[in-house]
Order: C-alpha cells, then structure tokens, then sequence
C-alpha cells in the first residue's frame, strides 16, 4: 500500500464577492476531489470536509492522500475481426495501423468480445507517478474548471480569477510542491488577519493549518466561523434584554464578510420605533448586515448588533460608528413614514390611474377595479362580508403611491396594513372591520415565496385569491402565458398560490366558475382558453405535492381525469387513494379497471354496441349475477359517502367489490359471440367502471 500524507492547498487572494464565496468554494473543493480522483490518488474522502473559506482565501485540507498514483490499467479496443483479418487470416492495414500506434506487432494485441462480435485490443499498464508530480496540473485544470462568471485580469500578464491572487500555499506533508499558478510561485507562507497579523506566516504542515491560522486571528473553519458569530450575537442580543432576529441569509453574508467576527451592540432613539418596524429591520438587514433586537413579545427594540471583522482595543468607537451610520437611514424611513401618514392611504389612490399595469390590460387603478369586483363575488360564497371585501381590495395597491414603498419596495402590502390603520377615512368602520381590512391588504400577496404561509384571515385569502385570478386571466388574455424560463408577470408563482390557497384554507370554490369570472372581467381584451388556463393551474399541483413529499404521477393523474369541480375536492381524492393504492386490494381493483377500460375502448372503436343498462335476462352465469348485485349493493352505501366526500370510506367499501370482480373475470368472456350478451356484458363494465370514476380514473393506478 502506497505511504500516505495529508494535502494542504490555499490560494489566497483580494476580498472575494460575498454572494458567490460559499458557492465557489465548494466548487474548488469539488473540482480538486474530482481531478485526484480522476487521476486515481486515494485519500480519506471524509476529511474533505469541513469547508475552508475566508474573504481572503480559498483552501482545502485532506488526510489520508496517497504518495504515488497507482499503476493505471489501460484498454484501448481495435478493429473488429472482420475488418482486422483478410480471408487469410492475415492483418489488414486497419489492424496494423492500429498495432503501430499503439506501439506492439500486431501479434501481441490480445481478443475480447462485446455485443457487436469479436475484436482485437491494447492492454497495457501504465505505472504510477509521485502524487507532487501530477499536482500542478490537477489544480491549474481544478481552477480553470471553478464557476466564474466575470473573472478579473491584474499585473500586465494575461492571468484571470476571480479576483487578484496574492499567494499559494500548496503542502504535501511537511514539504512544499512547487508549482506556479494565477502567477504565484507555491510556499508555505499564508497570512492571518490582514490587520491582527499582516505579516506571512508560514505553514509547518498541513494538521497544524488551521491552529496556525486561528493563532493569527483567523478562523478558517467556514462553519465553525458561522456558528461563531451565531453564538456571540444571540448571548449580546441576551445581555440587553431581547433576543436576536437571525436571518440566515445574512448570517451567511456576514460569515463571508469575517475573519475574526466580534459581535458590538448599538442603540438608536426609541422614537424611531413608531415607524413600520419591518421598515427600520430591512434598513438594518438589507444595508447594514446588521441583527435587530426583539423584545420579549416580538416586537423590535432599540438595541441591535454588528459584527465587527477585527478585535478593537476601542469597541465604543466601533458601536459609535454603526449608530452613525444608522441613523440618517431610519430618519429617512421616519420621514416618508410621517409624510405618508399625512397623506392617507385612501388619498394614494388617484395616483394609480396614472401608473400603466400592463399596456392591453391598463392601469393599475383598471386592475384594482377588476379585483375588488371579483373579491365582492367570492367573498359571499365563502361566508365573508361582499362589502368588505371590495373596500379592501380597492384600497390594496394604494401603498404602491407611498413615499415608504418607493424607498422600500419589499414593503409592499405591510406598509398598507400600518397605513390603513391610521387612515381618517376608514374611521367608519368598527375596529374589528378595520383592523380586518389592514391585514388583509398585507395577507393579499401571501404566500409571498415558496415555503410561505398562506393568508391567515378569511378576508386576507378571498383578496388573495382574487388578486391571482385577476392576474392569471389577464396574463393569459394579453399572451403572456410563460414559455420556458421567461415568466415576467409570475404567473406560475400566481397559479401555486391560488392552488395553495384555496386547498390549504379549505375554499371550496367552483375552479371552472372563478376562472369564467375572471375572464369576463378581461374579456374586452381577447378571448381566454379557459381550459387552457385550468389545465395551467392544475399542473401547479404537481410542484406543490412534490415539495410537500407527496406526490405520485399514478395517483396525480388518475384525480386530475375526472376534473374534480375543485381544488379542494381535488385534495380530498387525491388523499383517499393514497392507502388505496398502496392495498393489495386497490392494486387488483386498480387492474380491473384498467382492463374494463381497455375493453370499452376497443369496443368503441371497433363500433361495439354498449348497452344502456344491465339486462338481468342476458346474464347467464353466477359470476355476472353476482357483481350486478355486489355493485348495487355498494351504491347504496357509498351514495351517501359520495355526496359528502368521505372518498377514503367509499373506496373501502367498493374495494370489497374485489373478490365479485375477480370472478368475473375469471369466469366470463366478455367480448362473447352472441351480440346482446357481449353489449349486456359491456354494460356491466361501464357499470362497475362508473362507480371508481365517481372518485378517479382507478384504473391509472395500475402499475405497467
């Protein structure tokens, strides 16, 4: 077995894009894996990981690396024999051509065979180099292969990366392999923390990499790095008296920003806490990187925390500069806030007659027109206050006038909410109404992303359905149904969210009747393929079941068949063939019916008469007999399910139905001679097949 030594490797560079670090670490990582295994060098594949990065370097440590390559087995195939030997059986030119190149008489090429008959081939063996000298290649082919969209050339030589390198470590063991790359000559020196420790620092060996570099003020450790300023910022969002809001997406940012991460605390005027706090938290998040303070019932307080890249002998200075640098931003905030409020959320909506929605479909003022009339409409099917309704839904694009929302778009809909709150001209409504009526414009856009709730309150849901079906309809009246990736009005997003919506807050609405009515307030625009735009939304489904873990292709299709009237009872089926499906019962059911609607088809096309009905007189055999009775019998028991949608106890007692229908089958020809009792025979399986198709299209469910 060869000797083996752990691999240092860190290419240390300029400050990396902090968006892209993680992702173009892990493909240099991978990149180099690949090529060492490419090449056939063993190493210990767990010790790939931890993932090393910092803004200032990128490096990969692993253990177990074999020394030398092993011998490396070659097989190159030849011609055939057909072609390789003449009817003498002597070598063609094909056959010494390829003996030549590959170096040997044509004698000692060997045989083999594969499907398409016998052939000559080369084997040969290669032996095995030192690991040091195929490194240099591996990692210039490594670097060459990272994801870099708009790499960046410095110095006068013709080298591009990322961003300029400025040095190469590359340890094998305890020695060096020299190699130059990116125009840096290999070493031992890294560098700590560009101001804890400017100067180089050399490397011993590989194991003691990253204790050298946390002796210099790095923690090169990304994870460990991560979870670092983690801790530190919960236990300085702990000693104020709240507790830290942590988004991971900027905790990942700020990981990318650190070497050394030192978590400072800063407050700001408690008066700037009366403007929208998801206006001052996306100041802070967005721009700063900074973690807001909540209090102990949620609400945001005046503390929040940085996290500083050097460890200050002067902490206040620090914190006295966040403050700065704070405040101009939530005085901004503050002021659009006080003039917005001066305003009045109802008085913002003039301006949308003069802001174009989409140019076949008008302004936006048309659409919030369009919204409120299909909000009216379905607020009373689903037991919500029709005059309500329409007040809310012509109030919810207002915001979009705010002085807020122009500064901070990502407040769409909550700044409504907080303005709605303060308008004078809602001050006629009772409180319960009003306050109804503010959440429902912020719940409007909910579910705003994948993974999101949908809107809580029952006016919240009835604006949000009515906004999707306004879009979806719209969007498809002007052609701007999605074509591959393009999808610039979101109308896929806008179908998932009315699918979630209605089967998740359990509204039962006619999907064919609110797509008509959608449609008819567009229909100056163009004409609507309504099917086409149910089919549209019906595919959404398949995403949703998929990342909910639930999804079956069988059990999909066999419900969207018989176009349940709607999504929630399109949910209802689709669970109640889960266990169906899965039963030995519903397997030898699901098969039955398959076979029922292969023949019924076959009869169809062949102009097979089927009769109306089931004649008991044409029936000459028990096994007929007695499925008639056993399908009439379970009728009279799943009527009743039926209408109430209890499908999963209907298919209980149709799947009883198993033993009268294997019998059947087993006993009866059905295409039999005589005319009458072939159509009578017919009739039965219509019969039988009727009843499943009351739920599915069972039959779907069969496997091949």
């Amino acid at each position: 077995m060869s000797q083996t030594l752990p691999l240092l490797i860190e290419l240390g560079t300029e400050e990396l894009p902090v968006k892209a670090l993680p992702a173009l670490a892990e493909a240099f990582r991978a990149a180099i894996v690949q090529r060492l295994s490419e090449a056939g060098i063993g190493f210990d594949k767990a010790s790939a990981a931890p993932l090393l990065y910092t803004p200032r370097r990128l490096a990969l440590r692993l253990h177990g690396v074999e020394a030398r390559q092993p011998d490396q087995a070659n097989e190159v195939p030849g011609p055939y024999l057909n072609i390789a030997l003449d009817a003498d059986g002597q070598p063609t030119r094909a056959l010494q051509g390829f003996a030549a190149k590959a170096g040997v008489d044509w004698t000692q090429l060997e045989k083999t065979s594969d499907n398409k008959g016998e052939r000559f081939v080369h084997r040969s063996i290669k032996p095995g180099v030192d690991t040091t000298s195929l490194l240099p290649q591996i990692l210039a082919e490594a670097l060459k292969a990272l994801p870099i969209a708009k790499p960046m050339r410095w110095g006068d030589h013709d080298h591009a990366f990322v961003r300029p390198v400025h040095w190469l470590v590359v340890l094998f063991g305890d020695q060096v392999v020299d190699c130059q790359l990116l125009g840096v000559r290999s070493g031992r020196h890294s560098h700590g923390h560009r101001f804890h420790h400017p100067q180089a620092l050399s490397i011993d060996a590989p194991d003691t990499y990253i204790e050298q570099l946390e002796a210099a003020q790095v923690i090169v450790d990304a994870q460990r790095r991560r979870m670092s300023i983690r801790d530190q910022v919960e236990a300085a969002a702990h000693a104020v008296g709240g507790s830290a809001r942590i988004d991971e997406g900027i905790l990942d940012e700020v990981n990318c920003l650190t070497e050394w991460p030192v978590a400072i605390t800063g407050t700001f005027e408690r008066d700037f806490l009366r403007v929208p706090q998801e206006a001052l938290i996306e100041t802070m998040e967005a721009n700063q990187k900074f973690f807001p303070v909540l209090d102990a019932d949620g609400c945001l307080s005046e503390h929040f925390i940085g996290v500083a890249n050097i460890q200050s002998s002067q902490p206040d200075e620090i914190r006295k500069g966040y403050e700065r640098v704070i405040r101009p931003r939530f005085a901004d905030a503050r002021f659009f806030f006080d003039e917005d409020l001066k305003q009045g959320l109802s008085a913002m909506n003039a301006g949308l007659a003069q802001v174009t929605y989409q140019i076949k479909l008008g302004s936006l003022a048309d659409k919030v027109e369009r919204v409120a009339e299909l909000a009216e409409s379905i607020a009373g099917r689903v037991g919500v206050d029709p005059v309500l309704a329409r007040r809310a839904a012509m109030l919810a694009k207002a915001d979009l006038q705010s002085r807020m929302v122009n500064e901070f778009p990502e407040l769409q809909g909550i700044a409504g909410r907080h303005y709605a709150a303060h308008d004078p001209a809602l001050a006629d409504l009772p409180d319960s109404d009003r306050n109804a009526l503010a959440a429902a414009l912020d719940e409007v856009y909910m579910p705003r992303q994948a993974g999101d709730r949908i809107a809580p309150s029952a006016l919240g849901q009835v604006l949000a359905i009515a906004e999707r079906l306004d879009t979806l309809a719209g969007g498809f009246v002007a052609g701007l149904k999605p074509t591959g990736n393009r999808d610039p009005f979101a109308l896929r997003r806008n179908a998932l969210g009315l699918a979630r919506t209605m089967i998740e807050a359990g509204l039962d609405l006619d999907l064919n009747f609110v797509l008509q009515l959608a449609s008819m307030k567009v229909k100056d625009v163009g004409q609507l393929d309504l099917e086409d735009l149910r089919d549209f939304v019906i595919e959404r489904l398949r995403g949703y079941y998929e990342q909910k873990g639930e999804y079956d292709a069988n059990r999909f299709e066999a419900v969207a068949a018989v176009e349940p009237v709607s999504l929630v009872d399109f949910d209802l089926r689709l669970r109640a063939l889960r266990e169906f499906a899965g039963s030995e019962d519903g397997q030898a059911l699901a098969a039955a019916n398959k076979r029922c609607a292969n023949l019924l088809r076959k009869a169809m096309d062949t102009g097979e008469t089927v009769a109306g009905r089931v004649e008991q007189n044409l029936m000459d055999s028990d096994a007929e007999r007695e499925l008639v009775a056993q399908i009439n019998a379970a009728e009279q028991v799943t009527a009743p399910l039926f209408a109430s949608r209890d499908y999963v106890a209907a298919l209980a007692r149709l799947a009883q139905l198993r033993p009268a229908v294997d019998a059947f089958f087993d006993q009866v020809m059905v295409m039999a001679d005589d005319p009458a009792m072939r159509a009578n025979r017919l009739a039965l399986l219509k019969l039988l097949q009727t009843q499943f198709l009351r739920i599915a299209d069972i039959g779907r469910l069969a496997s091949g």
